[in-house]
């Protein structure tokens, strides 16, 4: 991987081959002083995260996301977490024998199972996912899509390719009131969002709305400088299944000429990124979150981890 860009113009030159026992220490200060730049590039900056995938059940990995999450706020950053839920989901649907299936990367969802969707995803994921975040910061606070009009949608009728999919209760956002969020931020609160939005038809209605895609339209209307969103796989690949082709930086063009060609799960993740960088964000990062405290080695390193997508032309 050849990493991210870096953040300054400036390098940090330092000795690793400190002898006996000074070198422990010194590959310390080392990562720290590396972290700086990074630091200050988001420093008083919003970043969205996207938490989901395997890394949701693993206990120790929520507990290391929610170590990450507590290091970004305390560095100066304002974090906004948004999460999903599909193994919960899976799970929940399993037990009271309702079948998952997936339609073009979208869960198809009926009547019943929504009303299974809503109550994990807000009674259950997000009650979790705070829970571990205030036990290292205690300013962690549950929002769904539907509180004070966060995400209204439209029922998604169509595929990618534009061909009519019947994918019952799930939704495409329409708008987004980012008030609720950044009322959270301004008391300095980390937001974690669930994904469930108001039918704009029938507002005591609610949707399914992919978190991936919800995560960017948010990080849009916050303005955010970075979004990450964190899967079960290592990034994007030029040449899937080529190991060797995993690409550490992507232009949005690049990746927009990929899009057909993405397997259906990685569809999303790829729309999220181009809607992302299309409205103003400048980074979309997609990182494995099977890796412990990968978010703190996308953000604070110089390498960075998995595939960043960036803007045809970068301003800064």
């Amino acid at each position: 991987m050849t990493g991210h860009s870096d953040p300054t113009s400036d390098t940090v030159s330092s000795s690793t081959d400190a002898p006996g026992v000074l070198a422990a220490p010194t590959a310390k200060v080392e990562t720290l002083i590396e972290a700086l730049p990074w630091m200050q590039r988001y420093h008083g900056e919003i970043v969205v995260v996207k938490f989901g995938g395997n890394a949701m059940v693993d206990p120790e990995l929520i507990d290391a996301f929610a170590e990450d999450i507590a290091f970004l706020r305390h560095a100066g950053v304002r974090p906004v977490v948004v999460h999903g839920g599909g193994p919960h989901i899976s799970r929940m649907l399993d037990r009271v024998g309702i079948a998952s299936e997936f339609r073009a990367g979208y869960r198809y969802t009926n009547a019943e199972a929504i009303e299974i969707v809503r109550m994990v995803l807000g009674g259950q994921v997000a009650r979790e996912l705070v829970a571990a975040i205030n036990e290292v910061a205690p300013v962690a606070t549950g929002i769904s899509g539907e509180d004070a009009g966060l995400f209204q949608a439209r029922r998604k009728t169509h595929d990618q390719a534009g061909e009519p999919i019947d994918l019952g209760y799930v939704g495409e956002i329409e708008s987004v009131n980012p008030n609720v969020v950044l009322a959270d931020l301004a008391a300095g609160r980390i937001p974690v969002v669930s994904t469930i939005a108001s039918d704009i038809n029938q507002p005591r209605k609610a949707l399914n709305i992919n978190a991936d895609r919800a995560a960017a339209a948010l990080a849009v209307a916050l303005g955010a400088k970075k979004l990450v969103m964190l899967t079960d796989v290592e990034g994007l690949y030029r040449n899937w299944p080529d190991p060797n082709s995993l690409a550490s930086t992507i232009t949005v063009g690049e990746l927009r000429a990929m899009l057909p060609n993405l397997a259906a799960g990685m569809i999303p993740k790829a729309q999220a990124c181009i809607e992302a960088i299309d409205g103003g964000v400048m980074r979309a990062t997609i990182i494995d979150g099977r890796e412990p405290h990968a978010t703190l080695l996308e953000i604070f390193t110089t390498d960075g981890f998995g595939t960043e997508v960036t803007p045809d032309t970068i301003d800064s």
